[in-house]
């Protein structure tokens, strides 16, 4: 099989050379070379899209804020989220409860997939993976962020948000096409397609999509992936307009599930050892997209209006493996199958304005949004007799037929609604400048409702409503004492929709969403800037109300139980350090804390990441690559009595540009997990403690032309 994967990588990077170098004409190949490897380095954009705020430096902006470019996707080549996130040293990825669904951990708090936002707005994104050759940006800001972008639907974000920017044209035309392989079958191809016309440029018109199919790292874990975007949009100077659309469609046959655990540790299979039975699958289909306006009142003050659409179906045999024999591995199994669709649809309107008040400076935000979210699911507990579950082996996992149907839930055939959301509010902000802008005070206020009504799975009667609201105020400061200098500090709190209690047998209230809960943080931090280098360090303290299992009248509840205390430090560093030596690094310590004195379970003390590029000046085209990623111990259940070990993974890579005629090719080779270590990743789990298994070494190969 290794063979046969470097023959079909061979063929496929030498298929895409030699066609365009046939027709090669006389011309300096070298300065398509060297323009061709600058634009494709990989780096970090010191900023983004901060909701209400709109696009913002970092340095002028009082909480931590990066964005990762389309660049970083195309030269990584990442199959998930997921693998762009793990750049980022104060992110850590997961999987959900029983499923192929990516979370993310961001100072100790998860961040669900329904709450990653597009173009500025919650409930467009697919909400259990998102592919992403779709997108142009990925920008993350850190702590609680109630104010900039509204309330999370899903009930997370207090720890950070992901933003995700669709790709539009820009002031390049692009023709581009790639091929690649990962893992040991997993084949496919993208293009990408980027004009401006008009007498003046003012239409623009981006066309991109991908096709990838096969078998992973993991054995018999195949992934199919299919995307088509497509963005139109309009500058007419005073008056800007966009339209986005986008399809994904995503199968994952045979996922390496999470490993639930009782009272031990199990030892580590194999790196590439897949205990998933062969009828459990994830199928995912996800239309969605935005459309956004801005016209321009003056120079300074505009008014905006973006809205957006999603239209999302899920089914799915999601399988589970509880380790009972820490040496033998014997193990119980059990399934369930969820068939789920989603109508979410989103708007925000607003004016952004900046003025000048005697001395002082004024940049006002108001509006407000609303966002509407329709779920409809049901289940089948596919336990066999009694939720006994099917016995299985971690080490040595026999392939079964599906177990008996025990129990169901809704109407498997045409899920009803079990929940209706509806999220709205106002917000209003002032940053006052001083002493010409060294100096930035803000101060706002977002008045928040949360509605939510909660379905019966027997029946499809209403069981519960809630109708909260709350003023969520936020106060930051930005203070200039030196050029490229930033000190900042800001206090903000959070009304977020309540947890739902997950789909399980052992729970008395399966499915039931909780009452909306209060956060609130505080941070201060410093951003430096030298030259092409850009540092960023952060202390925080975040406080909320916490989750998960309590004893009930003689029944397990999932519920609130106690508080959340979690507080640390991050440091983030990137840039160019000398021309073509490029860095992307940083650290995170975690201190997440309960009212009772033991520490969070999945929290690591400390996540380190560091990422580097070399242009070698005596190789024309050549880049060497690597990453070091870090993650260090985690309670692996709720007493505190189990710990996951510490990890390390290597991965290493090159890149190579040539010409071909008029045309740049990039060559790309990385291995991720070099050294194929065997490890647990995470433990985090909102419900009970479960282990998820770290990738094995992955070979990434691609080759990409722009015509």
């Amino acid at each position: 099989m290794i063979k046969t994967r470097y023959l079909l990588s061979a063929s496929l990077l030498a298929a895409m050379v030699a066609a365009p170098a046939a027709a090669q004409e006389q011309q300096d190949s070298a300065a398509i070379v060297v323009t061709a490897q600058r634009n494709n380095a990989t780096q970090v954009i010191n900023g983004g899209e901060a909701g209400v705020f709109g696009p913002m430096p970092a340095e002028d902006l009082p909480f931590a804020i990066r964005s990762f470019d389309e660049t970083l996707i195309y030269n990584q080549q990442p199959l998930t989220l997921g693998e762009v996130l793990d750049n980022d040293p104060t992110v850590r990825t997961t999987y959900g409860f029983g499923n192929a669904a990516e979370q993310f951990v961001i100072r100790g708090f998860a961040l669900f997939g329904d709450d990653i936002g597009v173009n500025g707005l919650y409930g467009i994104a697919p909400r259990q993976l998102i592919a992403p050759e779709l997108f142009e940006r990925v920008e993350v800001l850190n702590g609680a962020n109630a104010f900039i972008n509204g309330a999370a639907p899903g009930g997370s974000s207090l720890g950070g948000s992901v933003n995700l920017g669709l790709k539009r044209a820009g002031t390049r035309d692009v023709t581009r096409a790639t091929v690649g392989i990962v893992g040991d079958a997993h084949v496919g191809g993208s293009f990408d397609v980027s004009r401006r016309f008009g007498a003046s440029k003012q239409w623009g018109l981006r066309v991109n999509g991908a096709y990838r199919d096969g078998e992973v790292a993991i054995d018999r874990e195949d992934r199919r992936t299919q995307v088509l975007g497509a963005a139109l949009d309009y500058d007419g100077g005073a008056f800007r307009a966009a339209l986005d659309v986008a399809y994904q469609e995503v199968r994952v046959d045979g996922l390496r599930p999470k490993v639930t655990i009782t009272s031990f540790i199990p030892r580590l299979p194999d790196s590439v050892a897949n205990y998933a039975q062969d009828y459990t699958f994830t199928e995912l289909r996800d239309i969605f997209g935005t459309l956004s306006l801005e016209y321009d009142l003056s120079e300074d003050a505009m008014l905006y209006a973006r809205g957006g659409l999603r239209d999302g179906r899920e089914d799915g045999i999601y399988g589970g493996i509880t380790a009972l024999n820490e040496a033998t591995g014997a193990a119980n199994g059990n399934a369930l199958f969820v068939p789920r669709t989603d109508n979410n649809a989103a708007i925000e309107a607003g004016f952004r304005g900046r003025f000048g008040l005697g001395g002082t400076t004024h940049e006002v935000n108001l509006g407000g949004n609303i966002n509407w979210q329709v779920n409809r699911n049901a289940y089948d507990f596919l336990y066999g007799p009694g939720f006994a579950g099917f016995a299985t082996n971690l080490y040595n996992t026999p392939q079964l037929a599906i177990p008996a149907s025990t129990l169901v839930g809704g109407d498997l055939d045409d899920p009803f609604p079990i929940a209706k959301n509806r999220l709205s509010s106002l917000f209003v902000s002032d940053t006052v400048g001083l002493l010409g802008d060294k100096v930035l005070l803000t101060g706002g206020v977002r008045y928040q409702e949360i509605r939510v009504e909660s379905f019966s799975y027997f029946g499809g009667g209403l069981d519960s409503v809630y109708d909260e609201n709350r003023w969520t105020p936020v106060v930051g400061v930005v203070v200039k004492p030196a050029e490229g200098l930033s000190l900042y500090g800001n206090y903000i709190e959070a009304l977020q929709q309540g947890p739902t209690a997950p789909i399980d047998p052992a729970l008395a209230n399966p499915g039931e969403v909780l009452a909306p809960r209060v956060s609130e943080q505080f941070e201060i931090g410093a951003k430096f800037a030298i030259g092409r280098m850009f540092a960023s360090l952060a202390l925080y303290r975040i406080e909320r109300p916490g989750e998960g299992v309590l004893a009930a009248g003689g029944q397990q509840v999932f519920g609130y139980v106690g508080n959340q205390r979690h507080q640390g430090i991050e440091a983030t560093l990137n840039g160019e350090i000398v021309p073509g030596l490029r860095l992307i690094t940083g650290l995170a310590l975690n201190d997440a804390e309960l009212d009772n004195g033991r520490e969070v379970v999945g929290v690591p003390e400390l996540t380190f990441n560091a990422n580097v590029e070399w242009d070698m000046p005596f190789v024309p085209g050549f880049t060497l690559t690597g990453r070091v990623t870090h993650t260090g111990e985690q309670f692996a259940d709720a007493a505190n009595t189990l710990t996951l070990d510490d990890w390390t993974t290597v991965d290493l890579g090159a890149r190579y540009v040539l010409a071909a005629g008029d045309a740049p090719v990039t060559l790309r080779l990385t291995v991720d997990n070099v050294f194929d270590d065997a490890f647990w990743a995470s433990s985090f789990d909102v419900f009970t403690p479960a282990l998820l298994q770290g990738t094995p070494r992955t070979v990434r190969a691609s080759a990409s032309i722009a015509f």
